[in-house]
């Protein structure tokens, strides 16, 4: 006897976030849960505002139409024929019913830093993230060396989501001293295009890692001078099955990959920490964005006080 429930959630964030130009108060999305006998299986159905393909709406038809096929046993098929947030969040709950997901997670995370105000958060930090492209640039390369010689420790992540100019981009790395220079991780997607990002980091060695351009029709993985990882943000790639695939291309190349959060709710990513510790055990997870959230859903993330809203404070859709 198979049984499938969709219920959809809306998290407030703790303040507005704009996101691709837009500004949002609160988090959407839907959670689906799976049972077949004894066992049973969560996933999260999440696109993401100005970065998905899909709406909320979309993905809803889509999501309950899969629901209504696979309790009468005619949803077998490709996953990936499906919107990329309905085919992860789908794939995450059947991996849960046939327990090949495993249970055990990683926790550790990346610390993102927005202000001086996070600077004491990071004095036992070997890894931080800063997303840049958000002020004037020489302001923004100030505050990164300022960072890295007051914590000699630290390495650093950057996340420019392709707003600078190769113009911009040299002027922030101006700013970087050079003995600091060795403490970059990568620096995502800094330029509008590839070409240009590569152009970047051929004139000043810093390395890069690509996040946007994995999602491109043609992206083939690949071994580059000066690349140094691959960012799977796996609500917007598509299926379990297709994530594993991309993991596992990028080892071959030589190069890391790195599970990233698209603001799933503390559902999605626990799930996304388990992914982490089962396919990328070498790796820091980028999953830092549970503190934006107001409550958490279903599962909690592990040492973390928000409150958790279980299916009797969701919306039953189907």
């Amino acid at each position: 006897m198979r049984q499938a429930k969709l219920y959809s959630y809306s998290i407030p964030f703790q303040s507005s976030l704009i996101l691709r130009g837009r500004e949002i108060s609160h988090r959407q999305g839907l959670i689906l849960h799976l049972e077949q006998g004894n066992l049973q299986g969560w996933g999260e159905i999440a696109p993401l505002v100005g970065f998905s393909q899909e709406s909320l709406e979309e993905a809803t038809e889509q999501a309950i139409d899969w629901c209504r096929a696979w309790q009468t046993g005619q949803a077998e098929g490709d996953l990936d024929r499906l919107v990329p947030s309905v085919a992860f969040g789908i794939s995450c709950a059947l991996a849960e019913l046939d327990q090949s997901l495993g249970l055990e997670a990683d926790f550790g995370t990346v610390p993102l830093c927005l202000s001086e105000l996070d600077f004491p958060k990071l004095e036992q930090a070997r890894l931080a993230k800063i997303k840049v492209g958000l002020q004037a640039v020489e302001k923004e390369g100030k505050f990164a060396n300022d960072l890295l010689n007051r914590l000699p420790q630290l390495k650093l992540r950057l996340d420019a989501n392709r707003k600078w100019s190769l113009e911009q981009a040299l002027a922030f790395a101006q700013e970087i001293e050079a003995h600091n220079r060795t403490r970059f991780d990568f620096i995502e997607e800094p330029c509008p295009s590839p070409d240009l990002s590569r152009n970047f980091a051929q004139q000043t060695g810093l390395p890069l890692a690509w996040d946007e351009s994995v999602r491109e029709p043609g992206f083939i993985v690949r071994a580059e001078p000066h690349l140094s990882a691959l960012v799977l943000k796996p609500s917007l790639i598509g299926s379990l099955d297709r994530c594993i695939h991309l993991i596992q291309q990028a080892h071959q190349a030589g190069l890391q990959a790195v599970i990233s959060s698209s603001l799933e709710s503390s559902l999605g990513l626990t799930q996304l920490a388990r992914i982490a510790k089962q396919y990328t055990p070498e790796t820091l997870a980028g999953l830092d964005t549970l503190n934006l959230m107001g409550c958490q859903i279903i599962r909690g993330w592990q040492g973390r006080g928000l409150p958790i809203v279980g299916v009797d404070g969701l919306i039953r859709l189907f």
